[in-house]
């Protein structure tokens, strides 16, 4: 099933004032000019904004184009070879056009719906009768939220228009601001949500709150190598913030662990059983075609039976080998036939549709436990995974990179996370290898949580200055000659996803997704296209 999304500009004529069309006087009916009156009525606003911003049981609008973005990267093949990939093919093949985003569409859409409620919001609470306390915390949570939509489309179309204003009929007039202009708004978004929710108690889960403006500050100063600001920002998260790393690796994406002592900042679920509030990723990329008589107990409840897209690719394993990382790599990554780590008595051999499995193997992250697949009636949409979008690790690593630009430990910083999956430290290491190093720890630690497309397209080769990702990708890739010399049983033998995963890759064109070509034609040429597309 496709669902049509809306365009930003036919939203936009759909969204203004009601006044811009006819004025009549309406007694007892809720509009835009008598909400906002109340703090539980803002509290409710900026609740539907952050679900808006996360939809964690919305598996097509921003979870399956994340999804794909994963599948765009040496991490994860699109793994699903029994179904049609018309969604995620263009961008994961490195065939996508303005004409044929795939889902790239409906992300592009859905985060320009929320900056227009964000805008509109924003307004209307400012003039709003209640106290600063309660606007700072409601208008702050909303500040977040344009920010991390604004994160996002930066990083995947390049500059976008930026609007701070709730659009009416007349302003139909929008061009593309500078990547520059972006990052600006970006930061002064986050810079006002930290101040707004300065005093507001952090230990409300699932709430934004300031430590998650600070660190999301601290990734877009990384992203755009601004090296002081984001060791500042990293740092303050890590030695002023309530968090800690967990103890257990495993126990980030644990369903008994939601909004751990790790976690900054997460999209919520529940297995509510008589409303759809649970998580679709288990679901979107869950292991396909399992079968009760692959499980001890024969019996059809410890059947989850995912989708089967997003699966790890073989040299993802292999750089958690090349460390004799086990722990990140079992806790990220399950072959057929091993047992789920962490669930090894219940699931001690997980099998599943090899016809239907690109690479032999399941992202362990997004995996339910059978536990807690046995406690559901219902488990399609009632899954309660929480998927973390930042989290403390990030920190370190983050604060790891920028001393390497700057000045600091950076090693020490690498050392802490390895410690904390066994790994012994890291000695003696400097230059392009160190920076080799802390990009390795990225890959390895963040796996399938939504960086490492940003993460390759940022970051510079040592010896080239290049971005990563075109040493990756390409006819002379090393990723793409991998796998065209691999001799994985699993990824060799099922060649109905093509075995040549990246060789379309373009650099002149493919460091960011093209513009939908629907918003260039209704804003009647005003919005130019990127580069070769």
């Amino acid at each position: 099933m496709k669902k049509i999304i809306v365009s930003l500009i036919t939203f936009s004529l759909l969204a203004v004032s009601c006044s811009d069309f006819i004025e009549k006087e309406e007694r007892g009916t809720q509009t835009l000019e008598n909400y906002f009156q109340t703090a539980q009525e803002c509290e409710n606003y900026a609740n539907e904004l952050t679900r808006r911003l996360l939809i964690p049981n919305d598996w097509w609008t921003l979870v399956a184009p994340r999804v794909t973005n994963e599948m765009s990267t040496d991490d994860a093949w699109m793994g699903n070879t029994g179904q049609d990939s018309g969604a995620h093919r263009p961008s994961s093949q490195y065939i996508i056009t303005p004409d044929n985003m795939g889902d790239m569409n409906s992300i592009y859409t859905a985060h320009f719906y929320t900056i227009q409620s964000a805008n509109l919001g924003l307004e209307k609470m400012a003039a709003s009768p209640l106290t600063e306390a309660q606007k700072n915390q409601y208008m702050g949570e909303s500040l977040f939220v344009r920010a991390y939509c604004y994160y996002e489309l930066v990083n995947l179309f390049g500059g976008v228009p930026v609007y701070t204003k709730s659009l009416g009929t007349g302003d139909l007039t929008l061009k593309r601001n500078s990547a520059a202009e972006v990052y600006a708004q970006i930061e002064a978004d986050l810079k006002e949500s930290a101040a707004k929710l300065e005093t507001i108690p952090v230990n409300r889960q699932g709430r934004v709150n300031k430590w998650a403006a600070y660190a999301l500050l601290a990734r877009v100063s990384l992203f755009q190598e601004k090296w002081a600001e984001a060791k500042q920002y990293s740092n303050k998260v890590i030695t002023e913030g309530p968090y800690a790393l967990e103890a257990d690796f495993l126990n980030i994406w644990n369903v008994n662990n939601h909004n751990g002592v790790e976690s900054i900042l997460e999209a919520q679920s529940s297995s509510v059983q008589d409303k759809s509030l649970g998580s679709m990723l288990p679901t979107l990329a869950g292991a396909r075609g399992e079968d009760k008589k692959n499980f001890p107990s024969n019996d059809a409840a410890d059947v989850l039976d995912g989708w089967g897209w997003c699966m790890p690719t073989s040299d993802l394993e292999n750089a958690y080998l090349s460390e004799n990382d086990v722990i990140r790599r079992r806790s990220t990554i399950t072959k057929w036939g091993e047992a789920a780590y962490g669930d090894e008595v219940l699931n001690p051999t997980h099998k599943f549709s090899l016809n239907d499995n690109k690479s032999g193997r399941i992202c362990r992250k997004y995996y339910i436990p059978i536990a807690t697949r046995r406690s559901l009636d219902k488990k399609d949409g009632h899954l309660p995974l929480n998927i973390p979008l930042i989290r403390l690790a990030e920190m370190y690593l983050t604060r790891a990179e920028a001393s390497y630009h700057t000045s600091g430990d950076a090693l020490a910083d690498i050392n802490i996370i390895r410690a904390r999956v066994k790994l012994d430290p890291k000695t003696g290491l400097s230059g392009p290898t160190l920076l080799r190093q802390i990009y390795k720890e990225r890959r390895l630690e963040l796996a399938f949580e939504g960086l490492r497309l940003y993460d390759i397209r940022r970051e510079k080769d040592p010896t080239t200055g290049r971005p990563v990702i075109e040493s990756l990708m390409g006819p002379n890739g090393t990723f793409v000659k991998y796998n065209l010399s691999s001799t994985d049983p699993y990824e060799t033998t099922n060649l109905r996803e093509p075995q040549d995963k990246g060789i379309n890759f373009n650099p002149a064109k493919n460091l960011l997704w093209p513009i939908p070509q629907l918003e260039i034609d209704l804003s009647g040429g005003l919005i130019t296209q990127n580069p070769g597309y």
